[in-house]
């Protein structure tokens, strides 16, 4: 896949296994509503094509700038990301410390979103603790929804570029 960044988006979400093809459709929606692109990292829980990613994601589906990488490996080395050295990439996790207010933001970070049974993986929030960030929440749930997750995170973003993202 070649993959050429658009730098007039405002922000990279990216699905690490996404199980629920609804969750998916409805971010696929956020994601052009704000100028996002959404990458996908497999293994997915459903096809593509799915009905209920389609009827979540409405008749907006085929706008989405979507890209799907077969491994988190592939999408680091396909968008030309270096973890170790880019500080603009933030993994998005409830067993993060610092809160997601507490970054600046930049036009063209990525945001992380793992899957809604587990999250993502513990080797990978260790590898890069300095990179997680969380969504504060009430001890009485594990999580909230992802596709809320996505919206909170991206929306932050957006109000911190002053909604610069045509």
């Amino acid at each position: 896949m070649d993959y050429d960044y658009d730098r007039s988006l405002s922000f990279r979400i990216v699905l690490y296994n996404p199980e629920i093809p609804q969750n998916t459709g409805n971010i696929g929606r956020l994601c052009i509503g704000a100028n996002a692109e959404l990458h996908i990292i497999k293994p997915m829980r459903f096809f593509i094509n799915d009905k209920y990613l389609k009827k979540a994601g409405m008749d907006y589906w085929e706008k989405v700038k979507l890209f799907i990488h077969d491994d988190w490996n592939s999408f680091l080395t396909q968008c030309g990301i270096s973890l170790l050295t880019n500080n603009n990439i933030y993994l998005c996790s409830t067993k993060g410390k610092k809160s997601y207010t507490d970054i600046v933001f930049k036009k063209g970070d990525i945001f992380v979103f793992g899957p809604e049974s587990r999250g993502l993986p513990e080797e990978m929030l260790n590898k890069y603790n300095d990179k997680v960030i969380t969504i504060k929440m009430t001890k009485d749930i594990r999580s909230i929804n992802l596709c809320n997750s996505v919206a909170i995170v991206l929306y932050e973003g957006l109000r911190q570029i002053n909604f610069d993202f045509y």
